[in-house]
């Protein structure tokens, strides 16, 4: 019997072990599908990654254009508008200079004006004075002549007189 058990125990055992095996080549097998179909995720995953890396690699060569155009642009436009701000402080320097000139000339013309507004009023001062002193010696004369005529008038009443009285006393004339 000892041997019939070895006989049972090693068939058991060698049915054990084709199970066993049996049992590892469905695990291995299920494992080695589902290892394949990761993979094929993975590649399908790095297929896609890979399209979206050179998409995004095309964007960042496009950025990359447009930023350094952009820069070249903006380096451009810095320089103008450097040359444009130097151009206007000369302007501004032209102006103020020609300001400043303007500005003296002015002082000089007003310094003249009034001047020539003093000498003004110092003729008009002295075109007033002559003024009365004419028309002090405007009534001076018209004093004179109201008395000159006066004088005449009675000159020739006495003339009249004396013809009068030369008339009656002289002989008549034949």
């Amino acid at each position: 019997m000892k041997k019939a058990a070895k006989k049972v125990t090693k068939k058991d055992e060698l049915g054990e072990l084709k199970r066993q095996m049996s049992k590892l080549k469905r695990e291995s097998s299920a494992k080695i599908r589902e290892f394949e179909a990761r993979i094929k995720d993975q590649q399908e995953d790095a297929l896609r990654k890979g399209e979206e890396v050179e998409r995004l690699n095309k964007e960042l060569q496009e950025k990359d254009e447009k930023y350094g155009k952009t820069r070249s642009d903006l380096s451009r436009l810095k320089k103008e508008s450097s040359s444009k701000i130097g151009a206007s402080e000369e302007k501004v320097k032209k102006i103020s200079e020609e300001l400043e000139g303007k500005e003296k000339e002015l002082q000089t013309s007003k310094e003249l004006l009034n001047q020539k507004e003093t000498e003004v009023n110092q003729l008009k001062d002295e075109l007033q004075y002559k003024n009365q002193q004419l028309a002090s010696k405007d009534m001076e004369m018209e004093s004179y002549k109201k008395a000159t005529e006066e004088r005449i008038f009675q000159l020739e009443a006495r003339i009249k007189e004396f013809e009068a009285i030369v008339g009656s006393s002289a002989p008549a004339s034949p």
